[in-house]
């Protein structure tokens, strides 16, 4: 039987003026990371749709994740499309909640989910036609490349200290030496290329220090995020209690790390896509976008005193070229 597959994404209108009023209710001015570049809308959706639509056109259904507002251009009666709101999933002792992290971790709880999923944030663009075994191989394995590193921590409000806390549930639970042992094919896979090496470098480290967590979507099974809640809901009930990020908190990545160490995923290139800075690698954006030359791409908002205007009409166009018809998920 032919698997299903569904894609998830959420999603914030950081203009909204009563989900601003809320958030400030909510949350101390200083607490946690609040940063501009966090919630601000570059008005690209439709275009993530359109996206979609034309590159993964298998998708059985779409988990549009909000806080209650919707982006205008939405058709929110596409049969494709189910719009889940922060209260429809997430418990209420959470909400309400500004935070991804919560967000991210509860996604399990949405109600009709596949146990097959891409999680996708909305600054992540699928460029051309991609096939199901992309993302899952014929078994049902999330497809994914183990290549392990060596964390490094080179800012103070970065994502550095959330790796840590990832990584220390993850080697309370699993014993390197084990897993790898285990599953050597899944460490050592040629399919790697010369990225392996980087798990041969690593080897003399007794425990996990890090893996290459590249911005672009990922294949999830949902049990998983059964059996790391039933492992670790001390930490997650406390991430998913902070209203805003805290470099207290773990992420979504947890998740991927528990694939990689219960080998359950298959492993692939590591190449799948391009993490771009908006601002920094504005050529290199344009050029990938106008010729849907990456399967996806990833557009990071890093800087918070760029000319946002001129940059997002800079991608507006950019994206016009790639997708100038209207998707069916747009009125």
């Amino acid at each position: 039987m032919k698997k299903q597959i569904d894609l998830v994404v959420p999603w914030v209108d950081g203009n909204d003026i009563n989900w601003q009023k809320e958030k400030n209710q909510y949350t101390a001015p200083k607490e946690g990371d609040q940063r501009i570049i966090r919630y601000r809308d570059w008005e690209l959706m439709k275009y993530w749709f359109r996206g979609v639509e034309k590159s993964l056109p298998w998708i059985r259904k779409i988990h549009f994740i909000t806080w209650g507002h919707l982006p205008v251009f939405l058709n929110t009666n596409h049969p494709k499309l189910n719009i889940v709101n922060h209260r429809d999933y997430i418990p209420t002792e959470y909400l309400p909640t500004f935070s991804s992290h919560a967000i991210e971790l509860n996604l399990h709880k949405i109600e009709d989910l596949s146990e097959h999923f891409i999680y996708a944030n909305d600054d992540m663009f699928f460029l051309h036609p991609l096939e199901e075994t992309f993302f899952f191989s014929e078994d049902g394995l999330p497809v994914d490349a183990a290549i392990q590193n060596v964390l490094q921590f080179r800012e103070t409000k970065g994502i550095a200290h959330i790796v840590a806390n990832n990584l220390t549930y993850l080697n309370a639970n699993f014993h390197k030496g084990e897993v790898i042992s285990k599953n050597k094919k899944n460490w050592y896979n040629l399919s790697y290329g010369k990225k392996m090496f980087y798990n041969i470098y690593t080897k003399p480290f007794q425990n996990f220090t890090g893996f290459d967590d590249i911005h672009l979507p990922f294949s999830y099974r949902k049990s998983t995020w059964f059996e790391v809640w039933e492992n670790c809901s001390d930490i997650l009930d406390k991430t998913c209690s902070h209203k805003v990020r805290s470099q207290e908190d773990v992420n979504q990545w947890l998740m991927r790390y528990w694939q990689f160490a219960s080998g359950t995923f298959s492993p692939s290139n590591p190449y799948r896509g391009d993490f771009l800075i908006i601002g920094k690698d504005d050529e290199r954006i344009e050029k990938i976008i106008k010729n849907t030359s990456s399967p996806m791409i990833c557009l990071s908002d890093d800087y918070e005193d760029l000319s946002f205007e001129k940059e997002r009409d800079f991608l507006i166009e950019c994206f016009e070229v790639a997708f100038p018809e209207k998707s069916s998920f747009e009125v």
